[in-house]
């Protein structure tokens, strides 16, 4: 019997329909696949993922670790819980990489300040990404794209550990603790574009757990910025590499927090930073050492000004330099700048210093004679 032209036509499209969908699921099958090998390449010989599911829209990853690579000396760059990344198919049918969203839970991330005061983090990962690249440069077909976007990555109910270098050796490590972070347009290699930072998170003191943040905009390339940071409640005793001055012996700081604001922005290398830092309930251990100084300040005077000030201090500061300048350190500034205004801000005298100055001389005097058995 003759099939009618009506089902002809449903049979027509029905067959169109079933080639369009098996196309699709072959496209998408491509995609995944595709996904999942420069995730694998990203990862490295140092990378690890307990498993690796492409879904329809995005790639799970569980229980992921970078090793370090040799000669980091700041444990290993990354551990996480779960990381998802959700990257835009048609972008990557395109041939373009295009990532629209990775969010990483239950993070322990490691980031190095090096003795030069460059920031470091994730230096394996970068080293991979780097490497697949020259390794596909060489068949046109397979090349990683070389621009790529990144919208957003989230790290959340993580910790940060900060190594300096700068301070040491060995290196001085703060942990940032229930730590979430946002980082908003990233397009590579260029980098020109402003992407946009935000960072809380706790620093957990010996008697205080304080509060950290830090957000604003950063173009990578040229190091403009317009940033605010700030400290709430932290101990000081957390800060003693930066703010306690040696002289033969240290300061021993016994309890206080530390409130810290700084806004700075960066133009042609020029930054601005305004700030104000107010130190609460201040002790210093009077050990009776002449040679003893907190902020290039006698200890004894210190201690006696933050008496008559029940403890509280607080002093403002602009920081302006070129980063360009070699001869321009950001953490050396802000010492200088707020040990320059100890003493004023504390209200000790000219004499006061000047007699705690020379009993120092003295102490330092009657050490040598000690020494040497005069």
């Amino acid at each position: 019997m003759a099939m009618s032209k009506g089902k002809r036509w449903i049979v027509a499209v029905g067959s169109v329909l079933v080639v369009l969908v098996v196309i699709a699921l072959g496209v998408l099958q491509y995609a995944q696949r595709e996904v999942k090998e420069r995730v694998v390449a990203a990862l490295g010989p140092l990378g690890s993922a307990q498993s690796i599911d492409v879904g329809l829209t995005s790639v799970h990853l569980t229980n992921v670790l970078l090793k370090a690579p040799p000669g980091w000396p700041a444990g290993d760059p990354l551990r996480a819980d779960e990381i998802t990344i959700t990257p835009d198919i048609r972008d990557l049918l395109a041939r373009r990489m295009h990532v629209r969203s990775v969010v990483v839970r239950g993070f322990d991330m490691a980031v190095l300040r090096t003795q030069t005061g460059t920031i470091r983090l994730l230096p394996n990962l970068r080293q991979s990404v780097t490497s697949a690249n020259d390794d596909a440069s060489g068949t046109a077909a397979g090349a990683t794209p070389r621009e790529k976007q990144v919208d957003h990555i989230s790290l959340e109910q993580g910790r940060f550990h900060f190594y300096d270098m700068t301070v040491g050796p060995p290196a001085y490590k703060v942990t940032v603790s229930n730590a979430n972070a946002t980082v908003d347009n990233i397009h590579l290699p260029a980098l020109t574009e402003p992407t946009n930072v935000s960072v809380s998170g706790s620093i957990k003191g010996p008697s205080h757990t304080g509060t950290v943040t830090f957000g604003g905009w950063i173009k990578i390339a040229s190091k403009d910025s317009q940033t605010t940071s700030t400290l709430r409640g932290v101990d000081v005793v957390m800060l003693d590499p930066y703010l306690v001055k040696k002289a033969g012996a240290e300061a021993r700081v016994t309890g206080g927090t530390v409130d810290l604001s700084v806004e700075s922005s960066v133009r042609n290398y020029q930054l601005h930073a305004p700030g104000t830092i107010t130190v609460h309930q201040l002790q210093l251990a009077d050990t009776g050492s002449p040679l003893d100084t907190f902020m290039s300040i006698p200890t004894k005077a210190a201690v006696a000004a933050l008496k008559a000030r029940n403890g509280d201090i607080t002093l403002h500061f602009v920081l302006d330099g070129n980063l360009r300048d070699p001869k321009f350190s950001v953490q050396e500034g802000l010492t200088t700048r707020i040990a320059a205004g100890f003493a004023k801000a504390l209200g000790v005298s000219v004499e006061g210093v000047a007699k705690g100055a020379g009993e120092t001389v003295k102490g330092l005097g009657n050490a040598l004679k000690n020494l040497l058995g005069q």
